[in-house]
């Protein structure tokens, strides 16, 4: 079936006037609007104006235009139903066999921080979706065309009499998938996107920022997705693009670092806390923090929550790491550090995470709020007889920090000022509690005089008396288990202080 008629009302104008060329030198009679209108009969080429087609003016600003049966009943006319094209003759009503319509930029407005509630509105297209769908409902007799990208191959198929029903189906897909992302990012702005009420559909709108070489294993394939048409929070310096892997590190070493208001160091491998510290000097919180395990660092993160010097450049770059997290780096550590051809150095000025949490799992969608709570709060207790030490506050509360990252079950051995031992991912709390033992006697790590965290309960004194045995004098804990009693006995019977916590840190 040719095209004889043409609607073009576009936002994006890329190519839209090369586009009216080709159709009008196809004998294709071209009705637009507006700003496009005017584009067009720019370069020459002859427009009927949709105020014309309708014969009634736009009115209150443009909102209303194309909202008419003269343009309506032109795209949904079934051409092979006399009924419809006897009501077209009957009411002078010309059939539309093109529509080409891109909408207004909702999702990049309403992701820029200076836009207030009516800039978002008057950005929320009327018109421009109801002709998309009507022209992809109709798509056995009209071409709804919404991506610039393919006016090329429009012309192409109308010149070379190829617009069969599969090239028309094509459109139509596209047309409705656009105008289905465009109705999420509506509806995820008014509702907040994942409310922590979570109503009973929840509407997301994420948009690929790009392709991934592969997932976790090669034979896995993956794409990183952002919010909406937000632009991503970090700024890649140096090295290779980011992988699938690279990119959930980076999340874990950034938030880890962003816990500590002091200078911290956080060093990770496959988001698992290896070593981390606190100090004035970033040299030597570093080196604090790969004392705790000098190997597993290797081919891991490093997130830093303080800008990278060139000092810290110098000690960095003695050892291969995949990716360096920093709120920025100075000219000479970027100089120093781009000498490394494999490393990925990342600025990211904000380096905490707010995004709700979200998992597939059992063929569904998991939501949760964010695990932010890790600072000291009035649910906090001690439970033993002796009150802790103002040192082992100190210790206590960089190490219920560190637990917040540790995969579960976790244990925590730390100072006040880096850990010393950490166990992770056990079955069992008490293998957790050796693992960590183990580790921080085979890298030399004294656990004299450390604290313990465990990021949920001791069901048992057992695991609580691994960690006092290794020389822990104080625990922080979340507690609740029913032989609470036994821990806090064991506690007591060992003078170590107990805190209570209230609120558990459980990482799968």
């Amino acid at each position: 079936m040719s095209i004889k008629r043409a609607l073009i009302s576009v936002y994006d104008k890329t190519g839209v006037t090369e586009f009216a060329a080709q159709l009008h030198q196809l004998g294709v009679e071209i009705i637009s609007t507006g700003g496009t209108a005017k584009a067009i009969t720019s370069t020459g080429i002859p427009v009927r104006q949709v105020d014309e087609i309708t014969g009634f003016p736009e009115i209150m600003s443009g909102r209303v235009k194309t909202l008419h049966p003269h343009v309506h009943g032109g795209i949904l006319a079934r051409r092979n139903i006399a009924s419809d094209m006897d009501k077209l003759s009957e009411l002078n009503i010309g059939t539309i066999d093109l529509v080409a319509v891109n909408l207004y930029p909702f999702a990049r407005t309403a992701a820029d921080p200076n836009a207030d509630l009516t800039d978002v509105l008057e950005m929320i297209d009327i018109g421009g979706p109801a002709m998309l769908r009507a022209a992809a409902k109709n798509f056995l007799y009209v071409l709804p065309v919404c991506r610039p990208s393919a006016y090329e191959a429009v012309i192409k198929a109308i010149e070379n009499d190829s617009v069969d029903d599969a090239f028309r189906r094509n459109l139509a897909a596209e047309a409705f998938n656009h105008t289905s992302e465009y109705d999420r990012a509506v509806s995820a702005y008014l509702t907040g996107g994942a409310s922590h009420d979570f109503p009973e559909d929840l509407i997301l709108h994420f948009h690929r920022h790009q392709a991934l070489r592969y997932g976790e294993n090669p034979h896995q394939k993956a794409a990183f997705y952002l919010p909406g048409r937000k632009s991503i929070g970090f700024d890649q310096l140096w090295g290779k693009e980011l992988s699938f892997n690279n990119l959930l590190d980076l999340e874990a070493a950034a938030g880890l670092a962003a816990e500590f208001d002091e200078p911290c160091v956080a060093l990770l491998k496959h988001t698992v806390p290896c070593g981390i510290a606190i100090g004035d000097d970033l040299v030597e919180t570093y080196k604090k923090a790969f004392a705790t395990d000098n190997m597993s660092p290797f081919g891991g993160i490093v997130g830093v929550n303080r800008p990278v010097t060139a000092e810290l450049a110098e000690e960095l770059k003695s050892v291969f790491y995949e990716v360096i997290v920093a709120p920025d780096f100075t000219e000479d550590a970027l100089a120093i550090l781009k000498k490394k051809k494999n490393l990925r150095l990342i600025r990211m000025p904000d380096m905490k995470t707010t995004i709700d949490d979200m998992r597939t799992a059992a063929g569904g969608l998991l939501v949760q709020q964010r695990d932010s709570i890790a600072a000291r709060s009035e649910a906090w207790r001690v439970a033993s007889q002796r009150q802790p030490t103002d040192d082992e506050w100190a210790g206590l509360d960089f190490a219920w920090k560190v637990t917040r990252w540790a995969k579960s079950n976790a244990i925590v051995f730390a100072n006040t000022d880096r850990t010393v031992g950490i166990g992770i991912g056990q079955t069992s709390r008490v293998d957790s509690a050796e693992l960590a033992i183990a580790r921080a006697k085979k890298y030399g790590c004294d656990l004299q005089n450390s604290v313990a965290g465990s990021d949920a309960f001791f069901p048992f004194a057992d695991g609580a008396e691994a960690v006092m045995e290794a020389g822990a004098t104080a625990i922080i804990e979340p507690g609740g288990s029913v032989r609470d009693e036994e821990v806090i006995a064991a506690c007591d019977k060992h003078n170590v202080a107990l805190v209570f916590t209230g609120e558990r840190h459980f990482r799968h």
